[in-house]
Parts: C-alpha cells; structure tokens; sequence
C-alpha cells in the first residue's frame, strides 16, 4: 500500500510540473487565435471564441516567414548531416582504434568544449569574410559542422560494445568501417538521436551567429525573422507576436514528439544491454 501512494505522489508531481512548464506554450497557442480585443480582459480566456485563424495568414503577409522557414532548413539539416559523419568518424577512431597522441588529441577535443562559443565569432568571422562567404547558408554552417560533444557523446555509446563482439565481427569479414556501418551505428542509435535533436534544437533557436554573418533577408533564419518581425512589424499586437512565434517552435515540438522515445533511451542505455 505504501508502494502504491509513493508512486501516485510521484506521477501527481509528476504531472503537476508537466502542467506548469506546459501552461506558457498552451496560453501562447490561445493568443495566437484571438481577436485582438480578446487578449487582456477581466477574466483569463483560455479558448478563444470565436477562433481567429487570420492571424497566422497576417502574420506570412507581413514578413516572408516561407522563406525564413526554408532557409532554416537548409542550414540545420546541413549541419546536422555533415555533423552526423564527422562525430561518427571520429568517434570510431577514438573508441576503437589505438593510435599514438589519440589521449592528448581526444583532450583537445573536451578542451574545445570548455571554450564559449562566442569567444569564436570573431576569428570565424575574419575567415569567412577572408572567404567571401559572408551572408550566405554556408558561413551559418561552416563553424558548426564538427562537434566536440557530439564525439565525446558517441565515443562513450561505441566503447561500451564488448571487444570480443569486434573480434567475431573481424572473423565474419566485417571489420574496419563495415563494422562501424552494420554494428555500432545500429547500437548505437538512441545516442544519434538524442544528439540530433540537441543539434537542431541548438541551430534552430540559434540567433547571434546568424545575426552577425547576415545582413539580408534572403538567406535569414527563424529566429533573426521572428526578432525582424517584433520589431518591425508586430509592436504591441500580441496576437500576431503569438501566432509567430507558435509558427517558429511548432516544427521542433513535433520533431521532439516524435523522437522523444529514442531520446530517453539514450539516457537510460548506450552500447549493449545486458
């Protein structure tokens, strides 16, 4: 009995956060509907009456939210596939290959990851603009296209397959990159997803970078055309502000959805089970 109301508390707590970090998101999707006299009245509205879908139709005729969405697109799916073979490759070497200075050169690696990222803005910035590849998809990609946590994280998945699993695979004729393809990649996929979607979380909501290596709307982002949008367009009109922003986090709430299976498991296991 005792068991039973420990576990109902913990599910009321539980429960009880979810509806407290949820409740923001929930009353962002009811502005976005309102009419614009229905925002601060007496009584909070939760569902808006009658629904107002025009905002979301004003909101892509003021500011070109299609084209914002496209290149942010490109540039996360960009980054995350080149990131998705690097940190697979590097990872390989580390974990499974021995070689000499791999300890001080895998240091370098956890190093990196001490460094803020904006202490790199400026010398990423000279080159690109030594490049002349300023304002363009590839300078928002181009700093990002490794990852030192992605490594350390897939490095830590592929160490926990067992040597002796590799030392049949090698018997079986599949050694070198055909074992890293048929074993590892297969084992280790809750730790791919889980880090893709910290990847495109990351560049999704990224907004100093692209801010910096931009200057036109051509090839601007989400969230630069979201703080554009504020700015210049919504003021103080709440709903369209809403019907905006619930347009920019919509797609990363359904990708989350989606995979939030192969996300928890990676936290739960890596490598073999048993």
């Amino acid at each position: 009995m005792h068991r039973r109301w420990s576990h109902l508390a913990t599910h009321l707590i539980v429960a009880l956060c979810a509806l407290i970090t949820v409740t923001p998101y929930l009353w962002l999707l009811s502005t976005s509907l309102k009419y614009k006299t229905e925002v601060f009245t007496p009584t909070p509205q939760w569902i808006p009456w009658p629904i107002n879908l025009g905002n979301y139709a004003e909101v892509f005729d003021r500011a070109p939210f299609g084209l914002f969405l496209i290149n942010t697109l490109i540039v996360v799916t960009g980054i995350l596939v080149v990131q998705l073979v690097t940190v697979t490759l590097a990872a390989y070497v580390f974990a499974r290959r021995q070689f000499r200075g791999a300890n001080i050169l895998f240091l370098l690696f956890l190093v990196q990851m001490m460094i803020p990222i904006h202490a790199t803005f400026l010398p990423n910035f000279l080159t690109l603009r030594s490049l002349d590849l300023l304002n363009t998809r590839v300078a928002m990609m181009l700093p990002f296209l490794a990852s030192g946590y992605g490594t350390f994280l897939l490095r830590q998945a592929f160490k926990q397959v067992p040597r002796d699993l590799e030392d049949a695979a090698v018997i079986d004729g599949c050694a070198g990159l055909r074992f890293l393809w048929h074993v590892l990649i297969p084992l280790a996929k809750p730790t791919l997803v889980a880090f893709s979607l910290i990847s495109l979380v990351t560049h999704w909501n990224d907004y100093l970078w692209p801010l910096i290596v931009t200057d036109t709307p051509d090839v601007r982002t989400l969230t630069i055309g979201l703080g554009m949008f504020v700015q210049q367009e919504s003021g103080a009109d709440w709903t369209l502000l809403m019907a905006a922003t619930a347009f920019v986090t919509a797609p990363l709430l359904v990708i989350f959805l989606v995979f939030q299976r192969k996300f928890i498991e990676s936290f739960m296991f890596s490598g073999l089970k048993g």
